[in-house]
């Protein structure tokens, strides 16, 4: 397949690279062309670091960054594509925005998705003058580990549309779990939750960051705890979808304050240096503060 992913970000380049890794020629599309350098760069850091762990060949490398163009070019990067996959910040102005421009540049049996983790597919695919080719494809971080994709089915979309998703995530060697839209899906919603509540206890003073992490990392088998993700996914991003929830599904969703205060600080976690703990070289070194200091 020819796939475009249209946002070189940290989700962007990872579906990049598990889509050349996997066999796909890939156009990775962003609107400055540092953007895209820098989302290649990460696709190459990521590779290579495989190759040192023994997990990735070095032909295998070589031949996925060859698979990977680069462009700022909408009209090129959507050329011939028989996928394409927004992955812009979560703004559903945004998403609709690009979205509805790159449905005026590819083929009439291209298919759209959007990797969004919360927005309503459905609305995003009311941008489109063919709504029934959209529906969502959730993929998790860091892309090249994680085994799911969402696959969000909207109001109008077609089968044609979802088989070709399916078959896209199967070549991944990923496994697919289909959801109907609604807010939040099953995975965001779920994790918001989990997440949320971990921050209450927190700022209760229940117990600190480290110890309510390994409660799920070793009582529930979770490979991260839901303050060490909350700062992997963004504090801000957190905040966005809980906000998104609560409008849409009640005060169950409201979020923490001890959130809202460090989001206003900038400690948005693991991409500033600090949320929950301080990360140095991309590794979480300590906590940032202890139990109860956030009231």
């Amino acid at each position: 397949m020819r796939v475009t992913v249209l946002g070189a970000g940290t989700m962007g380049a990872g579906i990049a690279q598990a889509a050349a890794t996997a066999g796909h020629s890939v156009a990775l599309r962003d609107v400055e062309e540092s953007y895209v350098e820098d989302g290649i760069a990460s696709v190459d850091d990521t590779l290579s670091e495989g190759v040192e762990r023994g997990k990735v060949e070095p032909a295998a490398r070589e031949a996925a960054l060859d698979r990977i163009t680069g462009t700022t070019d909408l009209a090129a990067a959507t050329e011939g594509a028989d996928l394409v996959i927004e992955a812009v910040p979560e703004d559903v102005d945004l998403k609709k925005e690009v979205l509805g421009e790159a449905e005026t540049h590819v083929g009439a049996d291209a298919v759209l998705a959007s990797n969004t983790s919360a927005l309503s597919v459905t609305e995003l695919a009311s941008a489109l003058d063919r709504p029934e080719r959209l529906l969502g494809l959730h993929f998790f971080n860091p892309v090249h580990l994680m085994g799911l994709v969402e696959v969000v089915v909207a109001e109008r979309t077609d089968e044609a549309s979802l088989e070709t998703a399916r078959g896209f995530v199967e070549s991944l060697d990923k496994t697919a779990v289909g959801v109907r839209d609604s807010p939040g899906f099953a995975s965001s919603r779920l994790g918001v939750a989990l997440g949320a509540e971990a921050i209450r206890m927190h700022e209760g003073g229940v117990a600190s960051a480290a110890d309510i992490d390994a409660a799920m990392e070793l009582g529930y088998n979770h490979p991260m705890g839901p303050l060490k993700l909350t700062d992997v996914v963004g504090l801000d991003v957190r905040l966005d979808v809980l906000e998104y929830l609560r409008e849409e599904l009640g005060e169950r969703f409201r979020p923490p304050q001890a959130l809202k205060r460090k989001v206003r600080a900038g400690k948005l976690g693991k991409k500033t240096g600090e949320g929950f703990y301080v990360w140095e070289d991309g590794e979480a070194v300590r906590p940032a503060d202890e139990a109860g200091e956030e009231r």
